[in-house]
């Protein structure tokens, strides 16, 4: 399940919109995870983005409600400002607001990335057969994980390239874990942790989409595991 609102436009065209939000997460002194704006802003716009293209769009505004104090506002651009580069967007345009009359203790943000898509029909869910293939591509990593362990979080460009393979489908993972997203993808299997083998945790937080979901033909399981490279962990269903 795509956490995703689409508008048809007309008929050629539909607007997807996708959302995130960050708390907590910040430069004040209550601040759970300390870390830089630029941070912040980075993995809550990878959230909302991922969402966006996974679900066939292409992203062309960003929406900041910034609640961090308006000497934030510059770094927090720059943090999306930064995954547009990764993702070889340079044409997305951003607008928003901050919270000037009062100043909140701890650092907030909410951010909503709008992409076009053509037609206006959702995206159904998949059919599980015996030629389905399922791998994680990336590491499900939360809170300060994000930052120790960044060179496990999946690149934005390698999201990119898997996404832009045709028959191969994409979801990112949340906060609800690897298992969640599974159950919601497809419409004739309930999966379980034990009849799953994986490398990797399926019920752990993913946190700000350190990983997402791709399912894929046999036949292009060497050119999805080789964009991946070192993120890639095959999902085996034991039946």
């Amino acid at each position: 399940m795509r956490d995703i609102l689409m508008i048809p436009v007309n008929e050629e065209i539909s607007l997807i919109m996708a959302s995130d939000n960050s708390g907590s997460v910040g430069m004040k002194e209550k601040d759970a995870v300390q870390v830089p704006y630029e941070t912040v802003a980075y993995y809550s716009f990878r959230v909302a983005v991922m969402e966006c293209i996974s679900a066939g769009a292409e992203p062309f505004a960003v929406t900041l409600q910034n609640f961090c104090g308006e000497d934030a506002w510059e770094a927090l651009v720059k943090g999306i400002e930064q995954g547009m580069t990764e993702l070889g967007k340079q044409n997305v345009k951003i607008t928003g607001s901050t919270e000037s009359n009062f100043s909140l203790s701890q650092s907030a943000i909410g951010l909503t990335v709008l992409g076009k898509i053509a037609g206006r029909t959702e995206h159904d869910q998949l059919t599980y057969n015996d030629q389905t293939l399922m791998a994680v591509i990336g590491q499900p990593l939360v809170g300060q994980e994000v930052v120790k362990r960044k060179d496990d979080v999946v690149p934005l460009a390698v999201f990119k390239e898997i996404c832009a393979l045709e028959s191969v489908v994409t979801i990112p993972v949340g906060s609800k874990g690897i298992l969640y997203e599974l159950n919601g993808l497809f419409t004739n299997l309930q999966f379980s942790a034990k009849n799953l083998e994986t490398n990797l945790d399926l019920i752990k937080s993913s946190g700000p989409s350190t990983c997402f979901i791709a399912v894929y033909p046999e036949s292009l399981k060497t050119k999805v595991a080789s964009i991946a490279g070192r993120h890639f962990h095959e999902i085996n269903y034991l039946g």
